[in-house]
């Protein structure tokens, strides 16, 4: 796609952890010549190692020359000399609002493009409220954005949604699946928040020691998000090799991996996970998938989705290896559309020709207290240590304390509610409904909750 002046968009993308980075790099890498794409690798406190780096840009179809790493304290000036006409801001939500925050000052300023890295149902306020002053927020499937469309409706955050095929699912061929040859590997994907319980995990490992037990002659594999000391987009608290350490010797054939996923499906018999955005590279390949059922199916474990596509099953099933196909009538909703309906350049190019014309008005943040004291906490706390600036540590010593106050009185008038009658439960129920409803404001202890969200 072309601008009226003939040459292509030059999009800048700005992303730091494993699966954003991925996300990003193969969105751009994927619209080859159309785009004038570049990456540029924020450093923060979770920022891809080198191997990450590479393991994400393997078959992305973006150069490992239009990548480059940039400190925040530089970025403004990079973007400056760059002057792109749009930034695609891959990042989880509180980095995304500090960054469109600080980007929204350039002049010229460039079309603020935004997203998520994978299976994005259901829609959540907060993933939509973080990303409130970006022009424009790509989502992957025609259920995406019917959801998010509603919730916008429903909510009054308003947004513009674009579609864009996810970058793994593209070339997919689920048609002929059942013929597709196949590896002999069970591929397990592992997710750092789900299940978020140690003894949910701790089942898990035991269960594919059990399959590796099943079937000697064939490997069972642990596909991790990154190796000792390196870091994920979501803190993994109970890590698959840690739980597999504890269950005494394990079959030969049981082994971890922190390979590309791309190079794993290669020798994959069929995929096992919760929810993981894996299961769609798989179905895109033709690859049978197992949704693992045994937690239940609930929007907190992110498989609504996969449940829909008749993909669940129990660990009796993992342990005998029968994998499913998805429900051929689910495909088309939900990220096998015809690349022919993607949009989402198309809606880049006329919102930069809008901001050209000087029609495209910049989008406000959602309006909340603090002024210029709030937004240097914000910056801190999405960048941490490397947020060097003097505004970030005076927002620091004065934020950590009153932090502590604002989550003691919650805590307070939590045990106080729940401290009351038993008559009052109706009471207590219903106040609890309201927060919850609440909880993706960005006011108050909402914004603790926020502050971990996607």
């Amino acid at each position: 796609m072309t601008e009226a002046n003939g040459r292509a968009p030059r999009i800048v993308a700005i992303a730091d952890t494993d699966s954003y980075v991925k996300w990003a790099a193969a969105l751009l890498g994927a619209e080859g010549g159309g785009v004038d794409a570049a990456l540029l690798v924020l450093e923060t406190p979770l920022v891809v190692s080198d191997t990450q780096l590479s393991a994400a840009l393997a078959g992305s179809g973006l150069g490992r020359a239009r990548v480059e790493r940039v400190a925040y304290a530089g970025l403004r000036e990079r973007l400056e000399q760059l002057r792109p006409d749009a930034v695609l801001l891959g990042a989880r939500g509180p980095l995304v609002r500090v960054l469109a925050r600080e980007i929204a000052g350039l002049d010229p300023r460039p079309v603020l493009v935004t997203g998520l890295p994978g299976i994005s149902i259901p829609a959540t306020r907060k993933a939509v409220v973080y990303r409130l002053q970006c022009d424009l927020f790509v989502v992957h499937s025609r259920r995406e954005v019917r959801e998010f469309g509603a919730l916008s409706a429903r909510t009054g955050y308003t947004h513009r949604y674009a579609l864009a095929t996810l970058p793994f699912a593209r070339g997919a061929s689920s048609a002929a699946a059942a013929s597709t040859p196949r590896g002999t590997d069970l591929l397990f994907a592992t997710q750092a928040k789900v299940p978020a319980g140690r003894e949910d995990r701790l089942r898990i490992a035991r269960m594919l020691a059990a399959a590796a037990e099943a079937d000697p002659a064939r490997r069972v594999v642990v596909k991790l998000r990154a190796a000792a000391g390196e870091h994920q987009t979501h803190a993994e608290q109970d890590g698959y090799p840690e739980l597999l350490a504890t269950l005494g010797p394990l079959p030969a054939n049981l082994v971890t991996s922190t390979e590309p996923m791309g190079r794993a499906l290669d020798r994959a018999e069929g995929l096992v996970t919760v929810s993981s955005t894996a299961a769609i590279e798989a179905i895109a390949r033709g690859i049978p998938v197992i949704a693992l059922d045994t937690f239940g199916v609930s929007a907190r474990l992110i498989n609504e989705t996969l449940a829909d596509a008749d993909l669940l099953a129990g660990e009796d099933d993992v342990i005998a290896r029968r994998f499913r196909h998805p429900d051929p009538e689910w495909l088309d909703e939900n990220y096998f559309h015809p690349p022919s309906d993607d949009d989402w350049i198309d809606a880049v190019t006329r919102l930069v020709a809008r901001r050209t014309e000087g029609t495209l008005p910049p989008r406000a943040p959602l309006a909340r207290r603090g002024g210029a004291l709030r937004d240097a906490w914000e910056r801190r706390v999405a960048l941490g240590r490397s947020d060097t600036s003097a505004a970030g540590s005076i927002a620091w010593v004065i934020g950590v304390p009153a932090r502590a106050a604002v989550r003691f009185t919650s805590r307070a008038r939590r045990a106080l509610w729940s401290g009351t009658g038993a008559g009052t439960g109706a009471i207590a129920n219903t106040t609890a409904g309201r927060r919850e409803e609440a909880g993706d404001l960005v006011r108050g202890d909402a914004d603790r909750r926020l502050r971990a969200g996607r």
